[in-house]
């Protein structure tokens, strides 16, 4: 007795890959992920660190306003009292424009009038105050990758030129310039080289 099972139906086609047309609109399609990535997602990483780096450029530029604030307005001024002002006709002309910067011998602990700060350069570590502390954060130290400069000119027309920079090119052209009128410039540089700039005048008083 013969008996007939049913046969399987052939599966005449094959199980079958990505086309290439496919691959080629996934590659698309990765590329452009990527891309977003790259330009949105990993730069607001950096940027998650701006707000902290700009409270500390703030705060350590307040810091050298307030030490430099304090100090007289110029080395030939009358510190006793401050009856006896630079400029006036029975007292000593100001400090000249070229001659910005620590007196022979002084130290930053040592200055004592706004022009003595002209030229300072702090960075890393050695931004501290003016006794030399360092402050640190974990045992490092805390303004780490940043720094820190200062800038004196004579502006008495506040057009914020130096006035003995008649060119406009950043050089002197007297080096003998007197005036009655200071403006100072404290640069923070951020460890992203984000520069933030504060000035301040002090007058002859």
């Amino acid at each position: 007795m013969l008996v007939n099972f049913p046969r399987k139906k052939s599966n005449n086609h094959h199980e079958q890959g990505f086309t290439l047309i496919e691959m080629i609109a996934g590659i698309v399609v990765f590329g452009v992920v990527i891309g977003i990535i790259g330009t949105i997602i990993i730069p607001q990483t950096t940027q998650s660190f701006d707000p902290l780096w700009q409270v500390r450029a703030t705060e350590l530029s307040q810091s050298l306003y307030n030490e430099i604030n304090a100090k007289g307005f110029d080395e030939k001024s009358d510190f006793v009292g401050g009856m006896t002002r630079c400029n006036e006709p029975t007292a000593p002309t100001c400090t000249p424009s070229g001659q910005f910067g620590p007196d022979t011998g002084e130290s930053r602990a040592t200055y004592d009038d706004i022009d003595d700060y002209h030229g300072l350069n702090l960075s890393n570590a050695a931004i501290s105050d003016a006794q030399g502390f360092t402050p640190l954060i974990n045992g490092t130290a805390m303004y780490q990758g940043f720094t820190a400069s200062v800038s004196v000119m004579y502006d008495d027309n506040l057009n914020g030129v130096n006035d003995d920079d008649l060119n406009g090119n950043g050089v002197l052209d007297s080096g003998t310039l007197v005036g009655n009128t200071k403006v100072i410039t404290i640069t923070i540089t951020t460890p992203n080289d984000d520069p933030i700039r504060s000035s301040f005048i002090r007058r002859n008083f």
